[in-house]
């Protein structure tokens, strides 16, 4: 079930990737002249750099190398150029189609045609890049961002609880010791009480993880209860049962479908959705979980993907914390999970049931995010009073 999955997934995402970096091509291709030694320079420049993504990907299965490193650094940028040199391509069409109708454009443009194109391919790729690199720079500053929440119930001798969730590290060749280690100490120094983690803690392959110890430095994770983390669709794309053995000898405690009771409050953790697409399984109905939990007491849920946000009402959580969307990363992605979700990221409260959707703190694909900050988030719960938040 798996590897047809993967095959029918890789099959679609391929002739995407490839009919979209062939309708930039010929367009960037026809702005330059006939007759010019820079079609030679972009042929060569176009392919090596449109097809990296895929050969480092397909390299690292085999091998972790200073190649495969290189091509999957070079190929994630791309992947977030390729989205902004088609939003300009569809632009740029769209005038030409407008000029062919109304004659639009000016005599200065329509006189010197061809050098116009050429100067409009420097500019779109100048803007384009200057786009990519501050988004980049953006990724490289995750902030942090505190939520009160009061829930009316008793948690025994605990007024309060300091949590920190953490969602989407991806952790793999993108984000790696650098990164994580800057996470670490941030969580470090709120001595929270208890650390989530609400999904997509690696990347698709597990190898760049094992490869640079990455666990070692989340067994420096320091709260009071430890570290608990919940599936998302990214280990199971890797493969969830060795993620789930690499993060349990490294101190994370993955809920699979799982209630536990800790100190004076609840924590429920649900499978990811994903576990029917790759192991045709269902996941376990959310009342069935909770069959053992004394609704008197907090319950906090994790859940990866924000869908079926009722479910969590009905069965009487008080606090459900997700990730998974990104908000979007790119723009104007963020429109788009605005439609899928009914949270696409940050605070909601439905009856008594309060909801947070973290944008993530990694990032899947491009290392790059053009409409929001990673984040690490502080939740002080409270168990009496009103839910603030502070951006």
């Amino acid at each position: 079930m798996k590897h047809i999955t993967f095959i029918i997934f890789f099959s679609i995402f391929l002739t995407i990737y490839l009919s979209v970096n062939f309708y930039i091509f010929i367009r960037g291709w026809q702005a330059i002249p006939r007759i010019s030694l820079l079609r030679a320079a972009y042929l060569i420049a176009f392919t090596t750099i449109s097809l990296s993504y895929i050969f480092g990907r397909t390299l690292e299965r085999f091998t972790i190398c200073t190649t495969s490193d290189i091509c999957i650094w070079v190929g994630s940028f791309w992947l977030s150029m390729m989205l902004y040199l088609f939003l300009a391509v569809v632009f740029l069409d769209i005038l030409r189609l407008a000029n062919h109708l109304l004659n639009i454009f000016p005599a200065s443009v329509t006189s010197h045609y061809e050098r116009a194109k050429l100067i409009t391919l420097t500019a779109v790729i100048a803007v384009v890049s200057v786009t990519v690199l501050l988004g980049h720079i953006n990724t490289l500053y995750p902030r942090m961002k505190t939520l009160d929440v009061a829930i009316s119930k008793n948690a025994g001798s605990l007024p309060s609880l300091s949590i920190v969730l953490v969602t989407d590290i991806h952790l793999g060749t993108i984000i790696s010791n650098a990164r994580l280690n800057r996470m670490v100490e941030r969580i470090n120094r709120i001595k929270p009480d208890i650390v989530l983690l609400g999904g997509d803690i690696v990347d698709e392959d597990l190898g760049p993880v094992i490869e640079r110890n990455l666990g070692e430095t989340l067994k420096a994770i320091r709260s009071k209860y430890g570290t608990y983390a919940v599936t998302g669709n990214h280990e199971y794309i890797g493969g969830v049962e060795a993620a789930h053995k690499y993060l349990h000898e490294h101190n994370i405690r993955l809920l699979r479908d799982t209630a536990v009771k800790v100190d004076h409050f609840y924590l429920v953790g649900r499978e990811d959705r994903s576990i029917r697409r790759f192991l045709g399984r269902e996941r376990k109905p959310l009342d069935a979980i909770m069959e053992t939990v004394d609704k008197k007491h907090p319950v906090i849920l994790m859940d990866h993907q924000p869908f079926g946000l009722q479910d969590a009402i009905e069965n009487g959580v008080d606090l459900q914390l997700s990730g998974h969307t990104h908000h979007g990363q790119l723009w104007p992605f963020n429109y788009i999970t605005g439609l899928i979700y009914e949270i696409s990221w940050g605070y909601k409260k439905r009856g008594h049931t309060h909801f947070y959707v973290s944008c993530g703190y990694g990032t899947w694909g491009p290392p790059v995010r053009t409409n929001t900050r990673p984040e690490i988030v502080h939740i002080r719960l409270r168990f009496s009073g009103t839910a603030t938040e502070r951006r």
